[in-house]
């Protein structure tokens, strides 16, 4: 099997793994309904990448992967089963591609793709994860190891097909839950199915769902008590964040915020079982981000402009409470959030969190649904918001120095004082960066 072609190969875990089978030595190809970033570093590194599907792109391929979100009906699925092609989902191709290898496997509702990263630093091995590492400017880097750092996706039950020999879970807050047919039981019997597969378990144990699971094995990790003295450090302008670990002393990484000590944490005691403490001290330091959280793209002496992925009501409470801290540091005298909720569904299940979510910012920039397929749902976003006085944007549009909200092609405001943070999981990174 050595031709294998990638039907929404722009998609950030399945770039990754096209470009892991690429180095492995396959020939890869792949297609995707638009040209975008992703597509055309795909091509400038040899991959063979068709805009928009076509049946035609089916030719004399192994294997066929698809993302998850290419329906029946897409013409390339049905010219692979027309011509008997083996013809899987990311999900189903993982047992293929991971089956004989150490994987280091982190997942979790919040934090996994971070605590990946930090991972990533520290063990040395193949790094596969659904975000770009600041450290390795890419989703994936090849090492040739058999160790593979791997950001494990429970969206869809992958994380089961992901062959742990390290398994870690940042938490378990329900997520994703119209994939598990609204069933808890189902879902937290995913979670200890993962754990139960792996050699060694890494554990936040103050997890709701996880602080049950006391006779399960595990590396337990309590935040409360384990974690001490979190400071944080501004150095270049760039935050840091300090804290004690147990008994193994004083740690510094990249980011700021509590959630941040937690994830380092969580990636510490991963590690120790691959070298001795001072080495895992030494090498958290090498973390320096990932894209698309708390990223500081755009900065002046009063002005600065943060992209963060956080579309849960967990995730962006968590990043604005950093963003406070953040700001009272660098005298940025007023938090603006915009936000391009991700998802009906999502919005739906959780708009109590999301109204609450957002308590502490001076102004709120509410943009249309990023809907990511679905069919629309309607939510009074007027009037459920209205403590905050929402603004309502159509896009964004950056200039050298402000950020202007459009509506109807014309320009609503301009915002060109304090902090600004963008949340969500749609295209708004690329309306923040001007992209």
């Amino acid at each position: 099997m050595k031709f294998i072609h990638f039907v929404g190969i722009g998609g950030i875990g399945l770039s990754a793994l096209a470009r892991y089978l690429k180095n492995e030595g396959y020939k890869v190809s792949g297609s995707d309904i638009k040209e975008t970033k992703i597509t055309k570093q795909l091509a400038n590194e040899g991959i063979k990448v068709s805009v928009p599907h076509d049946a035609k792109n089916i030719q004399n391929q192994d294997l066929i992967i698809y993302t998850a979100v290419a329906k029946d009906d897409n013409p390339e699925l049905i010219e692979s089963r027309k011509k008997g092609i083996l013809t899987l989902s990311r999900k189903d191709a993982l047992p293929l591609i991971l089956k004989d290898k150490r994987v280091f496997a982190t997942c979790g509702a919040h934090g996994k793709s971070t605590t990946s990263a930090m991972l990533a630093s520290m063990v040395k091995g193949t790094v596969i994860i659904g975000a770009e590492s600041k450290q390795f400017d890419t989703n994936m880097y090849y090492r040739g190891s058999n160790n593979i750092i791997f950001e494990a996706d429970e969206s869809d039950e992958s994380f089961l097909n992901s062959n742990p020999y390290v398994a870690v879970v940042t938490n378990a807050e329900p997520e994703h839950m119209e994939y598990y047919n609204y069933d808890l039981d189902r879902f937290y019997g995913a979670y200890k199915q993962f754990l139960r597969s792996a050699t060694i378990r890494v554990i936040n144990a103050e997890d709701a769902f996880l602080s049950t699971l006391d006779t399960l094995e595990a590396i337990r990790l309590y935040p409360s008590r384990d974690i001490k003295n979190i400071q944080t450090i501004i150095r270049n302008d760039e935050p840091y964040t300090s804290f004690t670990l147990k008994d193994l002393g004083k740690f510094e990484v990249w980011g700021i915020g509590e959630h941040i000590a937690i994830d380092a944490s969580l990636a510490v005691l991963a590690s120790l079982n691959e070298m001795d403490l001072e080495s895992a001290r030494e090498k958290l330091k090498n973390y320096r981000g990932i894209k698309k959280r708390f990223d500081i793209v755009a900065k002046s002496d009063d002005f600065t402009v943060i992209d963060d992925y956080g579309h849960h009501p967990t995730e962006i409470k968590a990043t604005i409470n950093s963003a406070q801290r953040y700001a009272s540091m660098m005298g940025l005298k007023e938090i603006t959030a915009i936000w391009q909720p991700h998802k009906y569904s999502r919005v739906n299940d959780n708009l109590k969190g999301f109204v609450e979510c957002f308590a502490g910012i001076d102004r709120l920039i509410i943009l249309p649904v990023w809907s990511a397929g679905e069919k629309e749902i309607e939510i009074d976003f007027e009037n459920k918001f209205k403590k905050y006085r929402p603004i309502f944007a159509q896009n964004l549009k950056k200039e050298k120095n402000s950020l202007n909200l459009i509506f109807d092609k014309k320009i609503l405001k301009k915002l060109n004082q304090g902090l600004i943070i963008g949340f969500g999981a749609g295209d708004i990174t690329y309306q923040l960066r001007g992209a």
